[in-house]
């Protein structure tokens, strides 16, 4: 598929939101096997769906500008 071929370059600062939607996945993952996160559930996943939504968002404009300067 050429839709994994096409190339992106992201800024330092695009890259926090991938970076902190990476990181909420792993907090949540260890929710599952830790009391200590239980309290932070909820903020965490609203977190995650954020960050999720804004790292599609960025990567999809990357990817459609990247097609266009071809």
């Amino acid at each position: 598929m050429s839709f994994f071929k096409i190339k992106t370059s992201w800024s330092n600062a695009e890259f926090i939101v991938l970076k902190l939607c990476i990181a909420s996945a792993y907090v949540l993952i260890g929710t599952y096997f830790h009391d200590f996160f239980s309290n932070y559930y909820v903020p965490l996943i609203i977190l995650f769906g954020i960050t999720v939504i804004w790292s599609v968002y960025l990567w999809l404009n990357k990817m459609k500008n990247s097609k266009q300067e071809h």
